[in-house]
């Protein structure tokens, strides 16, 4: 198995410096930088993912571009991460894409896009979180249920901190998808 995985998820609203900057500081922090701001316009979000794509390149992490397939593939960005629905829509159009991602929310959905050429998921909400107010927390007993039936990696994502990281780990997820910590 190879070894444990830090995903940082980006989220402008908690940055207190320009994104590009906070990327630089996750150097030998973390493996891979989701860059997931859905409210953006397209053409918005291509620049910013440009700029981070730098920042990436220069801090040995591997930058992973949201929902915009053209924007990452205009950018030469070759990792693309998708919400389920549109994973399953689009999924002959991801060819182009050495590494596919796709958020789920159930065993089910896992088991769909597995079959389908994801080459990972993001299992949420693990723990309660401020993103996601109100959705219930799967909690580590189900992470662990979900990791043994997937045969592709599985990174925990939803209210994880540098705290409760090892417990996720324990549970069989392939790594752990932070925000907060990130990118404050």
């Amino acid at each position: 198995m190879c070894s444990f995985k830090r995903i940082a998820v980006s989220n402008r609203g908690l940055c207190s410096r320009p994104l590009p900057e906070q990327v630089r500081r996750l150097a030998g922090r973390v493996d891979f930088f989701l860059l997931r701001e859905k409210e953006l316009t397209e053409a918005e979000y291509e620049k910013l993912a440009a700029e981070a794509q730098a920042a990436c390149r220069e801090s040995g992490i591997t930058l992973i571009c949201h929902t915009f397939t053209a924007a990452a593939a205009r950018i030469g960005c070759g990792a693309i991460h998708l919400p389920f629905e549109a994973f399953m829509k689009q999924r002959a159009e991801l060819e182009g894409f050495s590494l596919r991602g796709v958020s789920v929310h159930t065993l089910e959905e896992g088991r769909q896009v597995q079959n389908a050429g994801a080459d990972y998921v993001t299992f949420s909400p693990i723990f309660e979180t401020a993103c996601k107010p109100g959705a219930p927390a799967k909690g580590t007993d189900t992470l662990e249920q979900f990791c043994r039936e997937m045969r592709i990696p599985v990174y925990a994502l939803g209210g994880i901190t540098e705290k409760n990281e090892d417990l996720v780990k324990q549970a069989g997820a392939a790594g752990a998808c932070r925000m907060s910590d990130f990118m404050k």
